[in-house]
C-alpha cells in the first residue's frame, strides 16, 4: 500500500507539470519524450522481459499513445480540476469491475466499498470546481473516454507484469516504446516548434518523465503482489496529495467540499487496505 501510495504522489506531479504550462500537447510531448529517455536508461540495469509478456507489452505501448491523446484533447478544452478527477475518478470502478468480468479476479466486500468511495470521492471534485458549471460536452467525452482506456492498459499491464518476471524491465519496455513513438508523431507535424519546446524545457521534460516512470514503476509492481482493480483505486489517490500539497506549500484555501472530498477518498484507501 505505502509503495502504491509513493507511486500516486509521483503521479499527482506530472499531471500537474501538463497543465501548469501554455499548451498541454508540447507538454505532453516533453514528458513523453522525457519518460522515454528515463526508460531507455533503466533498461540498461533490467533484465529483458519474459517472452510470454511480449504481446502485452506491444498492446500497452499502443493503448497508452490513445492516453496522451485524449489527455492532450481533453486539457485543452477545459480545467484541470474538472478533467483530472473524471478522468482519474472514474477508471477505478471501470477496472475493478472489468477485471471481475474479464480476468475473474476475486475481490473482497470491502474492495469493492473502497474502490468505490475512491471514485465518489474524486468525483466531488470535480463538482467542487467553480469552472464545472461552464464545462463544455466534448473535453468531457474525451475525459471518460481516456477512463476506458485507463481501464484498458490497467489491465494489460497486470497481466504483462505478472508474466514478464520483471516488473521494472516491463514498465521501462512499455512507456519507452510508447512515449518514443507518440513524441515522433507529434514532431513530425510541427518539428521546428516541438524541437525548440523541448530543448528549452528539457529539465521539465526529464522531471516529469522521471515522475512518470518511478510511479507507473511502482503500480505494476505492486499488481503482481495484489489485484489490480484496488491497487488501480490506490493510484488515484494521487488527488489527496495534490490536495494537500495546495495547502501546505502553495498555501491555498480549500473548501469544504473538498475537504470531504479528500476524507472519503482516504476512507476508501483504507477500506481497501483490509484486503
Amino acid at each position: 500500500m505505502l509503495v502504491v501510495l509513493a507511486g500516486a504522489a509521483l503521479h499527482a506531479a506530472w499531471n500537474a507539470l501538463v497543465k501548469s504550462g501554455s499548451d498541454p500537447l508540447l507538454d505532453t510531448v516533453l514528458i513523453s519524450a522525457g519518460v522515454a529517455a528515463a526508460s531507455a536508461v533503466m533498461l540498461i540495469f533490467v533484465p529483458s522481459p519474459h517472452p510470454s509478456s511480449w504481446p502485452f507489452l506491444a498492446a500497452s505501448a499502443a493503448v497508452h499513445l490513445l492516453y496522451f491523446g485524449f489527455m492532450t484533447l481533453a486539457y485543452r478544452g477545459s480545467e484541470l480540476s474538472v478533467i483530472y478527477p473524471i478522468m482519474r475518478g472514474s477508471s477505478p470502478a471501470f477496472t475493478v469491475i472489468a477485471a471481475a468480468l474479464l480476468l475473474h479476479e476475486q475481490t473482497t466486500w470491502n474492495g469493492w466499498v473502497g474502490v468505490f468511495l475512491v471514485s465518489g470521492g474524486i468525483w466531488l471534485l470535480a463538482a467542487n470546481s467553480p469552472r464545472s458549471k461552464n464545462i463544455r460536452l466534448a473535453p468531457v467525452c474525451f475525459a471518460f473516454l481516456n477512463a476506458g482506456v485507463i481501464m484498458g492498459y490497467s489491465l494489460i499491464d497486470g497481466v504483462g507484469v505478472r508474466r514478464s518476471g520483471n516488473a521494472f524491465s516491463y514498465t521501462a519496455w512499455v512507456l519507452m516504446i510508447g512515449g518514443s513513438v507518440f513524441s515522433l508523431m507529434m514532431t513530425v507535424f510541427d518539428r521546428k516548434r516541438m524541437l525548440e519546446y523541448v530543448l528549452q524545457r528539457w529539465k521539465k521534460g526529464v522531471f516529469g518523465g522521471g515522475c512518470t516512470l518511478a510511479s507507473y514503476s511502482l503500480a505494476l509492481w505492486a499488481m503482481t503482489k495484489a489485484p489490480i482493480g484496488p491497487v488501480a483505486a490506490l493510484r488515484e489517490t494521487s488527488i489527496v496529495f495534490s490536495a494537500l500539497l495546495a495547502v501546505v506549500i502553495l498555501k491555498e484555501n480549500i473548501s469544504p467540499l473538498r475537504w470531504i472530498s479528500i476524507i472519503v477518498v482516504t476512507a476508501g484507501a483504507i477500506a481497501i487496505k483490509g484486503l
